[in-house]
């Protein structure tokens, strides 16, 4: 497969985020507001709240995103996911409870395109350690048969995984911590807040000035430094995925992270960045890679049935943008638009 060119990656333009813990007047009235920046998840985040508890409410969301980070993570020893993984079994905790019955739920809305048991894969291709291989036709034969999420069985707190198979909230897991920390934001009675995972975003209400919170979407072509466009939310998560996040070159060849987990090779379609927009971020982190491994004509039929859940942008490999109908009028572009829309 040969390299694509980048099309899309999600930025985001928040003007004015100060690192650390200030106060800062505002309509005759003094509002705290806090920005802090922690590395879990294997990427780099931002927290901000604006508000009298907002560092209060900072604190509370990184420590929360720390604790998710070891329950979830693959790579912990003590972690829970990774002791499922080395049992086959074992009793989950109400985080994982969750996030296990959404990702069924996508797995089957998907017909299977969202797998959470594509793990064994990701592991063959070398991309958890970095240690990247192109594995054989024989190596593929062996482990595909472990990607089944339909062997995974949940008995009242109890997960037991099919032979060999092992989990992955890969997928999903940042857009169930930033869900977390919008509820701990309203719990601290934040007024105002925006969190940045890597490439995923969340806001919680507008910004306090009252506009909307900006996300860019950066320009692909790297002699250009302007956004390809800027979309404008609240209460809304923002996720993309693209295969230039993560990829290795051999033979003159480039493999890209996302994964067929049908085919057990990267994805090569005609879609080269997805953003899905959603007051769900669980939703929207795990929409991104499925409408992605889709392709342009299913993801839109995807979309049609459950269009009052989620929006997107979809950018194809001849540059075409596809925007649907519930953010046309929030996104400002300066190239050409298309709009999808549902039939009436």
């Amino acid at each position: 497969m040969e390299r694509k060119p980048l099309l899309a990656l999600l930025g985001l333009t928040a003007a004015g985020l100060a690192a650390g813990c200030i106060l800062q007047q505002r309509s005759q009235q003094q509002a705290a507001s806090c920005t802090k920046e922690l590395f879990a998840m294997d990427t780099i985040m931002q927290f901000t709240a604006y508000g009298a508890n907002s560092e209060r409410a900072v604190d509370a969301a990184t420590e929360e995103v720390k604790r998710l980070d070891e329950l979830l993570s693959t790579g912990s020893s003590s972690g829970e996911i990774s002791t499922i993984n080395a049992n086959g079994a074992g009793e989950i905790s109400e985080d994982t409870a969750e996030l296990l019955g959404a990702a069924q739920e996508i797995y089957e809305s998907t017909e299977g395109l969202f797998d959470f048991t594509v793990y064994p894969l990701m592991e063959l291709w070398g991309f958890p350690s970095k240690e990247y291989h192109v594995p054989s036709e024989e190596e593929l034969g062996e482990v595909l048969p472990l990607v089944d999420a339909g062997q995974v069985s949940v008995h009242g707190n109890t997960v037991t995984l099919g032979e060999n198979q092992k989990l992955d909230f890969g997928g999903i897991a940042k857009g169930y911590a930033s869900a977390r920390v919008m509820e701990i934001f309203r719990e601290q009675g934040v007024a105002s807040g925006i969190v940045t995972l890597g490439g995923n975003v969340q806001a919680l209400h507008v910004k306090p000035d009252g506009s909307k919170w900006r996300v860019g979407i950066r320009n692909p072509d790297t002699s250009k430094t302007q956004n390809l466009g800027v979309l404008s939310v609240d209460n809304k998560a923002v996720i993309t995925s693209g295969g230039y996040e993560r990829y290795f070159e051999q033979d003159g060849n480039t493999y890209i992270h996302i994964l067929n987990p049908r085919t057990g090779y990267p994805v090569d379609g005609d879609l080269i960045s997805v953003t899905v927009v959603s007051e769900d971020g669980v939703l929207a982190d795990a929409l991104s890679t499925s409408l992605y491994i889709m392709g342009l004509d299913r993801a839109a039929e995807y979309w049609r049935i459950r269009a009052e859940e989620f929006d997107m942008i979809l950018v194809t490999e001849q540059g075409e943008i596809y925007v649907t109908e519930g953010i046309s009028r929030d996104f400002a572009c300066e190239e050409k638009v298309w709009i999808l829309a549902c039939p009436e």
